[in-house]
């Protein structure tokens, strides 16, 4: 849904095709690298530490009315890489972009086709802007945009790789708090001015109920106005959400007289300082004050809080639980919600893998023969714990040289470790001694055969070794 699609040649689909930006010629003084709003330029400078400072160009201004000065407009002329989120968010940006010389590379972020991009609820033709309120879409994109700059400034590749591992521990441990810390919380009902908090909503299954208005420029509707005012007199909803920056003018009417807690989001960033700390400082304020106006009870998110490992965020909830976001052999997102509908059956191997891996799969597929038709009740995944090496192409020419039958799954080095962690399942790389070649390694990995329901609940494992005939009808066990 693109809404330019003549001018934005290299947005991120493309980038995981592997058409990247050219270096940054030698003698160059930097790489210019600019973004639109301070969440993403948070994100982005994060990722440029100790390389150079990215230039913001929405400073404590709303997106939707912004338009930019003379001397911005020549910084995005001369940029070497510009960052938005999309026409949705920046329209007056979006005719700008058109302008802008072939050599200035402009990446749409809500053209990424990893992330989860929900259409906005007043338009469904209109994509929702406000993806970084669900954290996860940022795990799915934070690697693809460190390697554009890797591969637009590869002097400094060290440094991008540093940042980028740091960023994604934070990332992986407020997902951590949130999972849990609003799992089940006892709350009130909220209802919004702005709709900004679908993504928050969606993801960690947030209470709201309504919203006044789509965004600030809209007129609101007084049909609209009346219903919601009529749900806090009735003492439906005990929270009214606004935000930072934002005019919610008939807010007055709707408090009807304090009789509902008012809290103010901050999702833009509004008077906090430009930075690397502030997308964290936005959901944390964001998440603190969901909580107080929703009377929330934060002792679980509190408890989850201090039971966080920093690198590694391990499942609580036993073999296969948790979420995670990884990549199939096609390039299409798999999280614990698109496995569902079939029995899971899945291995964590690597393709460069000499013996133990070939022998697993050879076994299962021998066991799902036997099976006949009642193989098709049945998904079998291969997980590598090899991301350095196992890319999507190389899963995929791996999966086509195997079975059809077969999803191969690959992620970035971090959700690799997580999804690992949560089915229990141990990897070591080893290196030989007499090998001057790093990228000749083997690893050392669980060889076993996991079980799911058509849910994602884990049932049983199965020992490497075990024999098809034996696999087969333990399986056929579970055929109605």
């Amino acid at each position: 849904m693109s809404c330019h699609k003549s001018r934005l040649p290299l947005v991120f689909p493309l980038l995981i095709l592997g058409l990247f930006i050219a270096p940054v010629s030698e003698g160059a003084d930097s790489l210019r690298v600019m973004a639109s709003i301070k969440p993403i330029h948070s994100i982005i400078a994060g990722l440029m530490e100790d390389a150079e400072t990215p230039e913001l160009l929405i400073d404590d201004q709303i997106p939707y009315a912004y338009s930019p000065t003379e001397e911005q407009l020549a910084s995005m002329r001369s940029a070497d890489i510009l960052f938005w989120v999309g026409a949705e968010l920046e329209p007056r940006l979006a005719e700008i972009i058109e302008t802008l010389p072939p050599q200035v590379k402009v990446i749409e972020l809500l053209s990424h086709q990893g992330m989860k991009i929900l259409p906005a609820r007043a338009d469904p033709d209109q994509r929702d802007p406000f993806f970084w309120l669900d954290n996860r879409n940022l795990l799915i994109i934070i690697d693809d945009i460190a390697r554009l700059l890797q591969d637009a400034d590869p002097l400094r590749t060290h440094l991008y790789e540093r940042n980028r591992r740091n960023i994604l521990s934070r990332l992986s441990r407020i997902d951590r708090e949130y999972e849990y810390g609003y799992r089940g919380m006892k709350a009130g009902l909220g209802i919004q001015y702005f709709d900004t908090l679908q993504y928050f909503e969606q993801a960690y299954a947030l209470k709201i109920i309504d919203h006044v208005a789509s965004t600030p420029g809209k007129e609101v509707d007084t049909a609209e106005l009346l219903k919601v005012r009529e749900k806090i007199v009735n003492g439906e909803v005990t929270c009214l959400l606004s935000e930072n920056g934002f005019p919610a003018r008939h807010s007055e009417l709707l408090m009807n007289k304090g009789s509902v807690n008012h809290g103010e989001l901050n999702s833009l960033g509004f008077g906090i300082k430009a930075g690397p700390h502030l997308y964290f400082e936005i959901m944390e304020h964001n998440t603190h004050v969901i909580k107080r106006c929703l009377k929330a009870e934060s002792q679980t998110a509190e408890t989850a809080t201090k039971t966080i490992i920093p690198e590694r965020a391990v499942s609580i909830e036993g073999i296969g639980g948790g979420q995670y976001i990884l990549t199939d052999h096609m390039g299409r997102l798999v999280t614990k919600e698109s496995m569902k509908g079939k029995y899971q059956i899945v291995y964590f191997g690597y393709t460069f893998c000499p013996d133990i891996c070939p022998t697993s799969l050879q076994i299962l597929f021998q066991a799902l023969d036997i099976l006949g038709e009642g193989s098709e009740l049945f998904q079998p995944y291969f997980i590598t714990i090899d991301p350095d090496r196992d890319t999507i192409a190389v899963m995929r020419n791996y999966v086509q040289y195997y079975d059809e039958r077969l999803i191969g799954v690959t992620g970035s080095v971090e959700m690799i470790e997580r999804v690992a962690s949560q089915f229990k399942a141990r990897y070591e790389k080893v290196v030989e001694e007499d090998t001057t070649d790093p990228s000749m390694y083997l690893m050392d990995h669980t060889a076993s055969l996991y079980l799911l329901d058509p849910e994602g609940r884990f049932l049983t494992k199965y020992a490497h070794g075990i024999a098809p005939e034996d696999l087969a009808q333990q399986l056929r066990m579970l055929l109605p």
